[in-house]
């Protein structure tokens, strides 16, 4: 490693320092409300003392035992019921958080920060090490902006955090075709921890082909491994467990719940929900047809995606727009909050390459990731929940509506926009006219007409 390099390793450290030490304040002047790894701390725990942790009150009788906050009037114990006792965590995310649960809540978490921040940060400098061959500088400042914003990701402690930061490097290091090992283990655990975060970029290295499928599939064997391992341990405390998680699951989507997209969340903690269920139900609350219309949209462009990457010839700039494509569009179809958005990371590459070549679109880049990147962090989020809080945002008429996606709901929107502008891109530069279904002749016909005078 060159020191320059090392010198900007140093800054990105410094610069995570900085949103840890924002976060632990900001946790501690919560009084319980950020409660991530909490969540799944207990559950292990519950687990580690042969107790079910998909039933509400055995959960809540090891958080309570544990030290945790009792509920003061009935709604703290409505809120502490969804966000602790209504376990929604798959049984691999225990097996990882095993051996954390092992030790004291306070060790636990400092461990887990630790772990959490050093392989985010890390992720971050691997991106900008690909950014940088071609726009260094852009590259460098939303990595910085980002990382400064990931305060209640490292306090809080959600699994997002890991899970990104392992499979952003494994991704890395697949790209360059360096640790392989290291790239399996990690892949496999991110997708152990949070697999509709990083399923998605999983399925770009299976469907590529080559030695990417390669190194997709030993992960895939490493986390059935974990999944087997996971659902043994799970099903001899809870032969029931997954009627009980789907049970949890429904009962965190009722309308006004943490999970529900619709626009009676907006306020009680499902507002930050980034999912396009979030903007469809603006205008329709009503799970059949905003549940339909995300996933025929959503479903188009992922197949899209799914047959450019299938068809189209390994480059680097294939990998770059594929992964940035799929980093944007995988929030969309099923439930995300800001904090998943992180694997924009992974849009870095991609965006410095356009920025690189000039003209428009690398303005038009440059500008989507910004604001994605921007919208989704953590210090304007709460800026914006902050200007809007005495607002009576009302779904009752057309400009109600746009008003509160504006200033409700309006990641979903750039995030559709930036996957959709990285999806063209892909399919318009890494498919030959044969696969677009036009024809050499034709194609070279066009070419030429273009250059003709007149």
């Amino acid at each position: 490693m060159t020191k320059a390099r090392a010198a900007i390793l140093v800054l990105l450290t410094a610069i995570s320092g900085f949103s840890v030490l924002w976060g632990f304040a900001l946790e501690s002047s919560a009084r319980g409300i950020i409660v991530d790894f909490k969540v799944v701390y207990y559950g292990a725990r519950c687990l580690l003392q042969h107790r079910d942790p998909y039933n509400e009150n055995e959960l809540m009788s090891v958080y309570l035992a544990e030290g945790g906050e009792r509920p003061s009037n009935p709604a703290e114990l409505e809120r502490v019921r969804q966000v602790v006792a209504l376990q929604v965590y798959v049984p691999t995310a225990f097996l990882c958080i095993a051996p954390f649960a092992m030790l004291s809540w306070g060790v636990a978490h400092m461990l887990w920060t630790a772990l959490t921040v050093a392989a985010f940060t890390l992720a971050a400098f691997l991106m900008w090490a690909l950014a940088q061959e071609h726009a260094p500088g852009a590259s460098f400042y939303l990595s910085c902006f980002l990382l400064a914003n990931c305060g209640i990701l490292f306090a809080g402690g959600n699994a997002a955090g890991l899970a990104i930061g392992l499979c952003v490097v494994a991704a890395w290091c697949i790209l360059e075709d360096k640790y392989t090992f290291a790239a399996v283990v990690c892949l496999a655990v991110s997708l152990a921890l949070k697999p509709h975060d990083t399923g998605p970029v999983w399925l770009y290295f299976l469907l590529a082909g080559g030695a990417y499928r390669k190194r997709a599939l030993q992960a895939l064997a490493l986390t059935v491994v974990i999944g087997l391992t996971a659902t043994m341990w799970v099903s001899s405390v809870s032969p029931h467990w997954f009627h009980e998680l789907s049970a949890n699951l429904s009962a965190t989507s009722v309308r006004g719940g943490i999970t529900d997209p619709g626009p009676a969340a907006i306020g009680t903690g499902g507002g930050s929900i980034i999912d396009l269920q979030t903007v469809i139900s603006v205008f329709r609350d009503d799970p059949r047809v905003y549940n339909s219309i995300t996933y025929l949209t959503c479903g188009g462009l992922m197949i899209a995606w799914m047959v450019v990457t299938l068809r189209a010839k390994p480059s680097r700039s294939k990998d770059y727009l594929g992964l940035a494509a799929i980093a944007a569009l995988s929030m969309l179809p099923v439930y995300h909050r800001p904090y998943d958005a992180k694997l924009l990371l992974l849009t870095l590459p991609a965006c410095a390459m356009l920025l690189a070549e000039g003209g428009r679109l690398g303005k038009v880049a440059i500008l989507l990731n910004s604001m994605a990147i921007l919208i989704t962090s953590d210090l304007p989020l709460a800026m914006l929940a902050l200007l809007t809080k005495d607002l009576s945002l009302s779904t009752a008429g057309m400009p109600s509506k746009m008003l509160t996606i504006i200033l409700a709901r309006p990641i979903p929107i750039i995030l559709l926009v930036l996957g959709a502008f990285y999806l063209w891109l892909y399919r318009r530069r890494c498919l030959s006219p044969s696969d677009l279904g036009v024809s050499r002749d034709d194609s070279n016909l066009r070419k030429s007409s273009q250059t003709v005078p007149g």
